[in-house]
């Protein structure tokens, strides 16, 4: 059966249902587009049709479309090779012009990136195309590129904007249905559109014929939900129990999967545990397709390994009472502006040193940050990451766990600080460069080889302090060397340069 939403995207803004007032001002920004030249940022929640709307406005005004998506083309090159050339050709079908469409726009992040964010707000001011960037979220965007480009805001729709869609769809598949039943669907979506066409794909699968009835079990419960489904995957229903139970929890597989992840543990144990691990395995990588492109059918694969899957995974049926929670990791990123701040100011940090995107520092290494550093529990391996990212106080409680206040914590920052000084005095060892040979004027290599090969043979570089990083390779090879934190093996040589300059082996 193929997927609803996009069987049934409009192809036209006239048939775009909500968001009138913001259809009408992209629709006379494209009209207008030759007098003004400017690019358009459309934003708002997800499943409330702005992609939709910027295909709808192409097919209006006859233009080619070309997509490009920010999780899958960060870089200065890739936009520049991809952006760069359409936006410049002017002699492209039957209108000469060609909508570049930038899917999660908010996913560029400066440096971060490698340029990506500068290379498309110098396109946007130099178009010799219409360009349309769809973001979620629009204060995620750079001042600089929000301020090249005219802004157009998609409000959630309403359940009456949303019950004609409903209908439309039942009756183009020969669907009878009471309206009750529509309303219920839609009241339950909150504003997602696409959720709600999503759901009545899923309740219609099967029938000639939907009644109100049909719709209540679907309802959902955003507050006390999620912990009775849990109970219910974890200890009691078998794989199709567990996934028919999902239907019935307002949370989507993105969200879903980090609930059980955090609280399965609790529960599991042994090769159960593992079998389930893997099954929620599979589901992330289903859900990496999904964010890859734009699928959202693929939900449905993400949502049987993490529910069912997990569901048979398990031994038999768990008795007792256990204390479920909201996932660890969503404590700790809140949802307040501060919180927010000092979770892209430590994500940043991050991935300057590591090379990677803003977003792959969020999701996947301050989790691991956090697990090791909690509480400051270890604390050598906090004291290296305070001086290696340059964090303070506040940074530091955010992602251990501690208060902001406590002595411990402003031991550690002091501490990082006396690193980082050390480390500026003998800069010629790369202080968190994992040993790197230090730098001339001339911005060549010189390392003293003797000294190299002295600090080789007796297993220390003559200080009594060392870097952070060294401190940190000692502390996670310990538990793969027979011998002691830090020593190579017999007839092995030291770790290389270029395995630690990362810094990614440090914490993970």
């Amino acid at each position: 059966m193929s997927d609803w939403t996009e069987k049934y995207r409009p192809s036209t803004l006239s048939e775009l249902r909500g968001n009138d007032k913001a259809r009408d001002t992209l629709r006379e920004w494209g009209q207008t587009w030759d007098e003004h030249g400017e690019a358009a940022i459309v934003h708002g929640s997800p499943g409330i049709g702005k992609t939709s709307a910027a295909h709808a406005l192409a097919s209006d005004m006859g233009w080619d479309v070309v997509e490009l998506n920010a999780s899958d083309s960060r870089t200065k090159d890739d936009i520049e090779r991809l952006a760069g050339r359409a936006v410049k050709n002017t002699t492209l079908g039957e209108s000469g012009k060609q909508l570049i469409i930038v899917d999660e726009a908010d996913n560029f992040h400066g440096n971060v990136d490698r340029g990506g964010s500068r290379a498309v707000t110098s396109i946007v001011r130099e178009a010799g195309q219409p360009m349309v960037l769809i973001a979620n979220d629009f204060y995620e965007m750079s001042n600089t590129l929000r301020n090249a480009c005219r802004e157009i805001e998609f409000r959630d729709i309403s359940a009456r904007s949303i019950v004609p869609v409903l209908r439309d769809v039942c009756r183009k598949e020969d669907i009878e249905f009471e309206q009750e039943a529509l309303s219920a669907i839609a009241e339950s979506n909150s504003g997602d559109l696409r959720g709600a066409v999503n759901d009545l794909q899923a309740l219609a699968q099967g029938r000639t014929e939907l009644q109100a009835e049909d719709v209540v079990t679907g309802q959902r419960d955003r507050t006390n939900g999620v912990f009775d489904y849990l109970d219910t995957v974890i200890k009691k229903a078998d794989a199709e129990g567990a996934l028919k139970a999902s239907y019935d929890v307002d949370e989507t597989p993105d969200d879903l999967i980090n609930w059980i992840e955090d609280n399965m543990p609790k529960d599991y144990e042994g090769r159960e545990l593992a079998r389930a691990y893997d099954f929620l395995a599979n589901a992330d990588r289903w859900l990496g397709r999904v964010r890859a492109t734009q699928d959202y059918s693929y939900w449905r694969y993400a949502g049987d390994n993490m529910t069912a899957g997990v569901a048979a995974a398990r031994g038999g049926e768990k008795g007792g009472w256990t204390r479920y929670g909201p996932p660890s990791y969503w404590s700790k990123l809140g949802r307040s502006r501060g919180t927010r701040q000092k979770r892209d100011y430590v994500a940043r940090k991050v991935a300057e040193h590591l090379g990677v995107s803003m977003a792959t520092a969020r999701r996947d290494v301050v989790p691991h940050l956090a697990a090791m550093t909690h509480h400051c529990k270890n604390r050598e391996l906090t004291v290296a990451m305070t001086a290696r990212y340059d964090l303070d106080a506040e940074h530091v409680a955010f992602v251990t766990g501690s208060g902001e206040d406590t002595n411990k914590v402003q031991d550690i920052v002091d501490d990082a600080e006396r690193l980082r000084e050390d480390a500026a005095v003998e800069h010629s060892e790369g202080a968190f460069e994992g040993g790197r040979a230090g730098a001339t004027d001339d911005g060549t290599d010189d390392r003293n080889e003797d000294t190299e090969a002295t600090a080789t043979a007796d297993g220390t570089d003559g200080s009594d302090d060392r870097d952070g990083q060294a401190t940190l390779a000692a502390n996670a090879g310990s538990e793969e060397s027979d011998g002691e934190p830090g020593e190579a093996e017999p007839g092995e040589e030291e770790t290389g340069a270029d395995d630690q300059q990362s810094g990614l082996g440090d914490f993970v």
